[in-house]
């Protein structure tokens, strides 16, 4: 396998961590997307859409969308499970993962995306969107501040797939001008807890 990689990108990090969790170490290609190697014709027969992560197979064939990725590696490597055991547990994980996906990686990706200084000529940047989306993602921090108050973690006592978009959406949050209010005191508590894991830089 070989896992075609963005340093700074938010999705990728997700896949290195995952893989970290799992104790598990594949070979690594970093992308020059800065100077277009994701637009190349041998890029985009691996993903037409241009996006990282890629997971090449040994085969040949590609997976794209970094949680994809990630339920591929967790069937390849069950343990630790990060994706739950039961089916309970599985679908409770799924449902957290994809409600941090949703409500708070995508707007904090928008208002990088239409406010960030890395995107400013390569697209047409609306700052009324990135404006928008700095709100609902900070509606979106009040309210998952709310639901720790009462577990550890964000799908419940465990570190899950859904802690691991969540964090790096925050760190992305961090450029994006979407920084944890300090008065959500269980989310800067979680999220201090999932940054100091030996996992989170990798």
């Amino acid at each position: 396998m070989l896992l075609h990689d963005l340093s700074p990108g938010m999705h990728p990090r997700r896949v290195r961590i995952f893989l970290a969790e799992k104790g598990v170490s594949i070979p690594r290609r970093e992308v020059d997307v800065a100077g277009g190697a994701n637009a190349t014709p041998q890029f985009l027969r691996l993903n037409p859409l241009g996006r990282l992560p890629v997971l090449e197979l040994d085969d040949g064939s590609a997976i794209a969308e970094s949680l994809a990725i990630c339920r591929y590696l967790e069937a390849r490597y069950p343990d630790p499970p990060l994706m739950g055991r039961t089916p309970e547990e599985s679908a409770r994980i799924d449902m957290w993962t994809l409600r941090m996906d949703i409500e708070l990686s995508r707007p904090i990706g928008e208002a990088f995306v239409h406010g960030g200084e890395f995107y400013r000529g390569r697209i047409e940047q609306v700052p009324e969107v990135a404006a928008w989306s700095r709100g609902r993602a900070l509606a979106t921090m009040t309210w998952l501040d709310r639901e720790l108050a009462g577990r550890s973690h964000v799908a419940g006592d465990e570190y899950t797939l859904a802690d691991i978009v969540a964090q790096c959406a925050c760190v992305l949050g961090k450029a994006a001008g979407v920084r944890i209010p300090p008065e959500l005191a269980h989310l800067t508590r979680w999220f201090a807890a999932v940054s100091a894991r030996p996992t989170a830089r990798a």
